[in-house]
């Protein structure tokens, strides 16, 4: 087994947690990075840093702020002290080409990487099926009402499963350095196939109520969510409904050798959890 050190950033999100798993089933020594691990590390303290790099070959970047000036800065700075601590590859969590950010800004921090002489692979993902059970979505998922401003937009979503054994197969493997890749789901849904998906799964209705992105803000701030979230979260439902995200892409086959998770199973499975029962 290598005798590489992997740091993973974000290691207590949705699919940095799936990546340490991975790792440490396979082997793999692993480097637990958040506020709250063993070795703190924070994107905006600097100190946190030289001891979450040491002895570490390869690092899963996955950023809080993506798509903000001050992301581009930070990210130089990381780089450049990652690389003096010896480290050759990321794997970089990004958006898609469509992404609904600055896309100029995005493709900035990407650069600070490679020009601080790391091999890059990038990881440009779409929304994950485990936000219904994982994230924002799992209130709506589980009172039986999806009250979102996507109109009829329809969007490949991705599995976090996927996502972490992509991510996995980057970091392990210098062959994917260079690469970006979009990954997704197999096939694109809208969220009134998604409302019908999850009443399948659950036995239950599911339905989907389209808003405009006032009525979906000034809903979200009526529950206490900060306007502030509640804004961009309307803008990027919005971008789904744009049609701008109605693409598919094979890069999970193309790196896992499988198809991408289907909607359908990733309901079927979650619902036997018993995550959506009220």
């Amino acid at each position: 087994m290598s005798a590489e050190t992997y740091l993973i950033t974000g290691a207590t999100g949705k699919t940095g947690s799936r990546v340490v798993r991975l790792l440490a089933e396979r082997g793999y020594a692993v480097r637990e990075a958040s506020r709250s691990t063993a070795t703190p590390f924070s994107w905006t303290d600097q100190t946190t840093w030289p001891a979450a790099l040491a002895g570490v070959t390869a690092v899963y970047i996955v950023l809080p702020n993506l798509g903000t000036a001050e992301t581009i800065e930070q990210v130089r700075a990381f780089a450049q002290r990652a690389a003096a601590a010896g480290v050759t590859r990321a794997v970089m969590v990004s958006v898609p080409a469509s992404g609904g950010m600055d896309v100029d800004v995005v493709a900035q921090t990407e650069r600070q990487i490679t020009d601080a002489a790391i091999s890059l692979t990038v990881l440009r993902l779409r929304w994950f099926n485990q936000n219904f059970s994982e994230d924002f979505l799992l209130g709506a998922a589980t009172t039986g009402e999806l009250r979102l401003p996507a109109g009829d937009g329809r969007e490949a979503f991705v599995d976090a499963d996927d996502i972490a054994e992509v991510a996995v197969a980057a970091l392990t493997d210098p062959a994917h350095a260079g690469h970006s890749y979009e990954l997704t789901g197999p096939r694109l849904l809208s969220f009134t196939e998604i409302a019908d998906e999850l009443s399948t799964a659950q036995g239950r209705t599911v339905s989907y109520v389209p808003l405009s992105v006032d009525e979906f803000v000034a809903e979200q701030v009526g529950d206490g969510v900060p306007a502030e979230w509640a804004q961009m979260l309307g803008e990027l439902y919005a971008h789904i409904g744009s049609g701008a995200l109605a693409t598919t892409s094979d890069d999970i086959m193309r790196v896992l050798g499988k198809p991408a998770t289907d909607f359908t199973d990733y309901a079927r499975t979650t619902a036997a959890t018993g995550v959506w029962r009220a």
